[in-house]
């Protein structure tokens, strides 16, 4: 379950007038892994997916694909892989149903279609219109044909896009029991929550740039806790002890720290003998929101600097 299923190595993706929009992007997935590539808009994810997926051929570096050059061999790997794009283009006056099997037909080895849509939640809406589906529902369909053939590799992009808290859920259900069975997941997202529920390794771009890689844990690694509270009308921050070294917006107060059980503790102790009821009280450690805001500004400054 160690060996290597995707590889990339120094991938470069250039378009017309000079423009690189993959720089030197280096990573591997191993069998059964859940990787997940993250970045704001621009920063190149769905560009190196397409690499991979062997939609197109790399302005330079290698990439493989169990073991094979997704683009030049690709009637050999596209049969092991699936993919969910951010939109698939159903003709909208086919049934659920029918789009299924119309896929099915093109698809090798294809799992029924009662399956797979009992695998997705779509069961019940077989035998209506694509064009009736909620977005959310579409999405449904989308995992639903990238699981048609048993994937060994799925490639899914943006996966919970317009679904509703409980339609993502479910989702993360399903991709994590596919991940158990075996099948290795390559994931973009900006649902920083999906990627630390779902991820056991993670990437962030930037820019076209790799700039940090490693699992959830490694990745926070380091950055500041935080707790955030209400304080009550005419209860200044100055009268929180110095110590935890609050930033307040009005009385919305937000504390920053290294030691998240001590200060919390030292918080609700100073509460008690005050007499001070907090409101809204949210403490959590280091996220990825912290990383990817942490990232952005050093660009900026980095990029003032020159």
């Amino acid at each position: 379950m160690t060996d290597t299923v995707i590889d990339a190595r120094g991938l470069r993706r250039g378009y017309a007038g000079g423009f690189e929009a993959v720089r030197d992007v280096s990573f591997s997935v191993a069998r059964g892994e859940m990787f997940a590539l993250l970045g704001t808009n621009g920063a190149g994810k769905t560009s190196t997916v397409e690499l991979l997926e062997g939609l197109a051929r790399p302005s330079g570096g290698q990439v493989r694909v169990l073991g094979l050059d997704p683009y030049t061999r690709r009637a050999e790997v596209r049969p092991r892989t699936g993919v969910m794009l951010q939109e698939g283009g159903f003709p909208s006056d086919l049934t659920v149903a029918e789009t299924v099997r119309m896929w099915s037909g093109v698809t090798t080895g294809a799992r029924p279609a009662a399956e797979v849509l009992g695998a997705v939640g779509l069961g019940a809406r077989a035998s209506v219109r694509v064009k009736q589906l909620s977005g959310g529902e579409r999405r449904r369909l989308d995992l639903g044909l990238a699981l048609l053939g048993r994937p060994e590799v799925l490639f899914l992009d943006e996966p919970t896009t317009g679904m509703d808290p409980e339609g993502r859920r479910d989702t993360w259900a399903l991709v994590r029991e596919l991940r158990d069975q075996g099948t290795t997941v390559l994931l973009t997202t900006h649902h920083l929550e999906e990627a630390e529920e779902l991820a056991d390794r993670l990437a962030i771009l930037h820019e076209g740039e790799l700039v940090l890689a490693g699992t959830p844990a490694e990745v926070t690694a380091g950055r500041p806790a935080r707790i955030r509270f209400t304080l009550p009308a005419g209860v200044p921050a100055a009268r929180l002890p110095l110590t935890l070294r609050a930033a307040a917006y009005g009385q919305r107060v937000e504390i920053r720290t290294g030691r998240l059980q001590t200060a919390l503790a030292e918080l609700l102790r100073w509460a008690h003998d005050s007499g001070v009821e907090l409101e809204g009280i949210d403490a959590r450690s280091g996220s990825l929101e912290d990383v990817f805001l942490d990232i952005a500004r050093n660009r900026r400054e980095t990029a003032g600097a020159r």
